[in-house]
């Protein structure tokens, strides 16, 4: 995995799969779960950790309940840097 932490978030260069699952991200504002992003549009756990790593997203647990239960959410979201990347 490549590590993007050491340059500055204007100055990345994504893959186009990196800067189309931001895109994705970029299109949610609630975010989105790892299973849709596998599963629904093919991304592998390792594109995702790349972007968790590099500053790009974020992941944001959501505990909910109904019908008496609880579940834990989680959601990947594009952080600011993120954000900066696809407008660079």
């Amino acid at each position: 995995m490549r590590d993007f932490r050491s340059r500055s978030p204007e100055k990345r260069r994504l893959s186009p799969e990196l800067r189309r699952a931001l895109q994705l991200l970029a299109g949610n504002p609630r975010g989105t779960t790892d299973h849709t992003l596998v599963l629904g549009h093919g991304f592998s756990r390792d594109i995702l950790a790349m972007l968790v790593l590099g500053g790009l997203a974020t992941v944001v647990t959501e505990a909910l309940s109904a019908d008496g239960m609880g579940y834990k959410v989680e959601r990947m979201l594009i952080t600011d840097a993120g954000k900066r990347v696809l407008e660079g």
